[in-house]
């Protein structure tokens, strides 16, 4: 794997179009410090001779004060450098940043399953971190030293062009070893930062399940696999630190050899009468000045190998396509949406795999979550579904949502296509409440409004109130202010799901779908949001998914599932007062405190 600068400079040219004024000054002052640094030894040089030959010059004097302020200035030009150049770096990381997580929240749920949160995070944040240490410094050093090495280069051969000749071969020599090795350690750190994104991926996902780790006693099986993953790490690491070292011995060589060269050309040429003592220390100070630049260039060149490997995973992130097609222009009608399943297959095995489902005489295992699943629900009436866990009810919620896309058939609400209309309205039109709480580090309002400032304050109260939370709300001491974190502090979990049912209260869509959205509420609790559930579907259209029966009482339909088959799909009074149906003797179970069979 090899990516030269090019890719680099690709992957970044976009995002420094918008500092055009701020790379102006930066190159004025890199190019100004650079010319500086190439003038300040000539009059080092001048002072010599002159001190040499005639100790009482007058302009021994000039020479040195002129000395110190050039190096004043040289220092200055390269702070100023240096603040324009991680000021320009930050700028356009953190628009890649920006970009690379608008990338991932628009992914389809198929590629955040295979990949986990931690690892996101640490391509996100820590392989982006290693571009814009590594841009400032690319500017500033490689560029830069390239530049001064160039110029120093010109400068010897005005002096000599013995020297000059002798010392460009050098530096000639020195730059191709160092590339040479360049490509040297790519590969251990590329594996190295890799390691470094599963270890924090699993990190960041025992650190969320600690409660269940530690209450089933799987600390020890944690641990194991945690010191597995840093005996992997430590070795991978080695190996491209000790790559690294043979880049750094290399140059250490290289500058021996080059003091050596400067020394042996310089007494010669002094022998030879052909340059003065000032000449001579001229040559020996710009060889070592070379060093400076070559050096520079090797420490940039030895994380270039970490940096590449970083190019390559952001690239390789953002090369991934959202398998959601997301090009549909007709909107949705005002009001209760009507929904409509035609023949609909889904299997999610099938959409990880790419591949198509064989039907109807499919011998794959496992079996599509969805098989041939038909139905037709009016605007404004509720359906009530029902079966066993896997038999496929959540997968029709993330259908409708368009999570996924199913392989075969048709799913269409208000009579138009979910995959013609765009992502933006359709989740806008469909309002989803599930068992499993998700609570951001915010206040109370951006948590009930997703970060929407066009929803009054008055209107969340209401809300709230409506749900019974008014005296949580009121013990609250900053109001809609107090801050919520991830794990939340200080609500329940049948409070929480509270919360989640006044974001979609807020959200008003024409669509509402409750995904066992009341398993964690007590019998009382549940009884209390009856009525805020029965306001919730008024104009609406509603999809109840449900484990107890007594959650569906307001439903107009019910299809009870079975391994993404239709076992049975019809009116509920019908079905309730048909002893011969599925769903009556389901009640009828219930009724007698039955394990009802679903």
């Amino acid at each position: 794997m090899q990516f030269p600068l090019k890719q680099y400079r690709d992957l970044l040219a976009d995002y420094l179009k918008p500092q055009g004024d701020r790379v102006l000054w930066l190159a004025i002052a890199l190019l100004g410090s650079i010319g500086l640094q190439i003038l300040n030894p000539q009059l080092l040089g001048y002072f010599i001779d002159t001190a040499t030959t005639n100790p009482s010059s007058p302009t021994l004097l000039m020479a040195a004060l002129l000395f110190i302020s050039v190096a004043l200035l040289t220092q200055i030009l390269t702070v100023t450098a240096t603040y324009f150049g991680e000021n320009v770096a930050w700028t356009a990381t953190n628009a890649l940043r920006s970009d690379l997580v608008k990338h991932c929240l628009k992914l389809d749920l198929s590629f955040h399953k295979s990949h986990s949160p931690g690892e996101l995070l640490e391509r996100v944040d820590g392989d982006v971190t290693m571009l814009s240490r590594f841009f400032s410094q690319l500017v500033i050093h490689v560029l830069g030293n390239g530049f001064l090495l160039i110029g120093i280069l010109i400068v010897l051969f005005f002096e000599d062009w013995r020297a000059g000749l002798s010392l460009s071969l050098f530096s000639g020599l020195a730059l191709a070893s160092l590339l040479s090795l360049r490509s040297f350690a790519v590969m251990p750190w590329a594996e190295y930062r890799q390691i470094g994104a599963e270890f924090f991926g699993f990190l960041g996902e025992h650190l969320v399940g600690r409660e269940d780790i530690r209450a089933n006693g799987a600390v020890s099986y944690v641990l194991y696999r945690f010191h597995e993953i840093l005996q992997r790490w430590l070795p991978v690491y080695q190996k491209a630190r000790f790559a690294s070292t043979v880049l750094w011995a290399t140059s250490v060589g290289l500058f021996t050899v080059g003091n050596a060269i400067a020394l042996i050309i310089s007494a010669y040429l002094w022998n030879q009468n052909a340059i003065t003592i000032g000449t001579a220390y001229l040559i020996f100070h710009y060889t070592n000045l070379l060093n400076q630049p070559i050096e520079r260039i090797r420490e940039e060149l030895e994380e270039l190998q970490q940096v590449e490997a970083s190019i390559h995973r952001i690239r390789e992130l953002l090369n991934v396509e959202c398998k959601l097609n997301d090009t549909g222009n007709l909107f949705l009608p005002p009001g209760a949406l009507s929904i409509l399943f035609k023949q609909v297959w889904f299997s999610y095995e099938a959409l990880e795999n790419g591949e198509n489902i064989n039907v109807p005489n499919s011998h794959v295992f496992p079996l599509p979550q969805l098989q041939n699943l038909s139905l037709h629900l009016p605007p404004g009436q509720v359906l009530g579904l029902l079966g066993r866990t896997g038999s496929g009810k959540s997968t029709i919620a993330r259908l409708l949502l368009r999570l996924y896309d199913i392989q075969k058939g048709e799913i269409r609400l208000g009579n138009i296509p979910i995959a013609q209309t765009p992502l933006s309205e359709l989740r806008q039109r469909v309002g989803l409440v599930t068992q499993d709480v998700q609570l951001f580090q915010a206040s109370v309002r951006d948590n009930l409004t997703f970060f929407d400032p066009q929803i009054r304050d008055t209107e969340i109260l209401e809300t709230l109130f409506e749900l019974g939370l008014n005296d949580w709300m009121n013990a609250l001491p900053n109001g809609l202010e107090t801050q919520l974190g991830a794990d939340s502090g200080g609500l329940s979990a049948g409070q929480a799901q509270l919360l989640a049912f006044a974001r979609v209260f807020l959200k008003k869509p024409s669509l509402v779908i409750l995904d066992e959205a009341s398993s964690r509420l007590d019998p009382i609790t549940e009884t209390q949001i009856e009525r805020a559930i029965a306001r919730l579907f008024h104009n609406r259209t509603g999809i109840i998914i449900a484990h107890r029966l007594t959650t569906v009482q307001q439903a107009n339909q019910i299809l009870i599932l079975e391994h993404g088959q239709v076992v049975e799909y019809g009116d509920r009074l019908t079905l309730q007062n048909d002893e011969r149906s599925h769903f009556s003797k389901l009640l009828s179970a219930s009724s007698k405190n039955v394990q009802p069979l679903m």
